[in-house]
């Protein structure tokens, strides 16, 4: 198999700058990710994490460089790259007035997916996220820790070959924490790619077999998660971080 085929993520000479900015939020910017892993890209506020997980999605797109997802140029993208991925994000996104029902109905249809594979998959994924009790209810009066587990359940209806998650668990108790974390481990062994960022390094250890730290928009390392921590004589990722990124404070 060759190299590019065994990517989930190859980034080349990628650049980025935001409109009216003096610098450029990327320069020359490389990143592989091998497909089927755990990879947590990591780093201080003003990093770069998000608009890096904008451009990986296609959400914005790149001034100069490739970015290809499976094998995809993402600044051509379409359908049937959309149907590739899926995106949990940080803010909710779905409509607080309909139920999860309803919800999975909408993004579902939206990501082409046909009635009957809708309702099959939405009653899998409200069973395995204990939501099956409140599948009619409006998701405006759910906590916060549901409205979490609907974000995800929308961001996987499709069956995504690689999945992006920005902070996937922030705000939520600790049951719904390992829930989550278990689910996506879940995933994982059926062959899902994960790419997550968050700033919980404890669940990060626990979650990436691989990490990226990112800061000012560089790669400051990337590695095997456990090498890494062996290499730099850290036990675990949080001192590891502190020793990579400095300690001064970051707005």
């Amino acid at each position: 198999m060759a190299l590019n085929d065994q990517l989930a993520i190859d980034v080349s000479g990628m650049a980025f700058r935001y409109a009216g900015n003096e610098h450029d939020s990327f320069s020359d910017f490389n990143l592989q990710i091998t497909r089927g892993k755990r990879f947590g890209l990591l780093g201080p506020n003003g990093a770069g994490k998000t608009t890096l997980m904008s451009l990986l999605t296609g959400l914005l797109k790149a001034d100069k460089g490739s970015i290809r997802l499976l094998g995809h140029d993402v600044s051509h993208k379409n359908n049937n790259v959309n149907k590739l991925f899926g995106f949990v994000p940080q803010d909710l996104s779905f409509y607080n007035e309909l139920s999860p029902v309803e919800n999975l109905a909408f993004f579902g249809a939206w990501a082409g997916l046909n009635k009957n594979e809708i309702s099959e998959r939405t009653d899998e994924l409200l069973t395995i996220l204990g939501l099956q009790d409140v599948r009619n209810k409006e998701v405006q009066k759910f906590s916060g820790g549901m409205k979490r587990r609907i974000n995800l359940a929308i961001g996987v209806i499709h069956r995504p070959q690689v999945l992006f998650l920005d902070e996937p668990t922030v705000g939520v108790d600790v049951h719904t924490r390992n829930a989550i974390l278990d689910y996506l481990l879940t995933l994982n062994k059926t062959g899902t790619t994960l790419i997550y960022t968050s700033h919980q390094l404890t669940e990060a250890e626990d979650l990436c077999e691989q990490i990226a730290v990112l800061d000012k928009g560089k790669l400051v390392v990337q590695g095997e998660t456990d090498a890494l921590l062996k290499d730099h004589k850290n036990e675990d990722l949080e001192t590891f971080f502190l020793n990579v990124t400095g300690k001064e404070y970051r707005d």
